[in-house]
């Protein structure tokens, strides 16, 4: 069944309604709902832009079977070659487990541009996901998403920021996959969200955030905030200096050396 045109981007719409096609044929009596979310739902989606955030919730942890057709579907979406199709990353996620963030109850089947489908480790970065989705995700099938998750409180969020600063930007190490421009681009823009979250309690888009960031922090970092914003979907050798030092500097302002339970 095709959905009615969710995002205004032709070929977007396109593998979305191929995708919800091949999810609800592969789980018949699990599927709930499909939810867009990203830039693709606030509206600011670039078509550069690496990837296609969904998520699909089922009524229970799925099955090794209903994993096996999963892992066949994306396969064979992927191989199809539609425009945008490598660039689908989604979680499919149990009614019980998307409600609320539970650390102890966090390995959900995912599909990413980076990596093949399969069960993988949703971190604290899951916090912000769900409100998110709660917030601003597009229902392409099921009942509103602020009926299935609860809400998400800026405490909760300012938590959730500090898990993912300290636990994994700040063990980030040298050297790594920064070595790439967009990787670094990504790394700064993503500090920066994270410092909009901790001053404000909320969560707001990259490119807000960056703005914010620059009249915040002032110069160099000025400088470094505007380089990413031209260089996000740069897949080219960079010096990845700035970025380390934009983290570094990041984690000072923010203060302490661990994350806040």
């Amino acid at each position: 069944m095709a959905i009615p045109a969710a995002t205004g981007q032709s070929d977007v719409d396109r593998i979305l309604d191929t995708l919800i096609d091949q999810v609800r044929k592969n789980l018949p009596d699990q599927f709930v709902g499909m939810y867009l979310y990203g830039s693709l739902s606030s509206g600011d989606f670039d078509p550069g832009s690496r990837d296609i955030d969904f998520l699909v919730v089922t009524k229970s942890e799925l099955s090794d079977a209903e994993m096996a057709r999963l892992a066949d579907m994306h396969a064979s979406i992927k191989a199809g070659k539609q425009p945008f199709a490598d660039r689908l990353e989604g979680s499919y996620i149990p009614l019980d487990a998307v409600r609320r963030y539970d650390p102890e109850h966090s390995d959900h089947p995912l599909i990413g541009v980076d990596w093949d489908f399969g069960v993988i480790p949703h971190g604290w970065n899951w916090v912000l996901e769900r409100a998110i989705i709660r917030q601003s995700g597009k229902a392409l099938a099921g009942p509103p998403p602020d009926t299935l998750i609860d809400p998400v409180s800026p405490d909760e969020l300012r938590a959730a920021v500090r898990h993912q600063l300290f636990d994994f930007w700040g063990n980030i190490g040298e050297p790594d996959w920064l070595g790439l421009a967009a990787y670094q681009a990504f790394s700064i823009l993503t500090t920066c969200r994270a410092l909009h979250t901790l001053s404000t309690g909320t969560l707001t888009s990259k490119p807000v955030a960056a703005e914010w960031a620059g009249r915040m922090l002032g110069s160099p970092w000025k400088g470094h905030i505007a380089w990413t914003l031209e260089h996000r979907h740069d897949f080219t050798e960079h010096d990845p200096g700035p970025a380390h030092e934009f983290i570094r500097n990041t984690l000072q302002l923010v203060g302490g050396t661990e994350a806040t339970p």
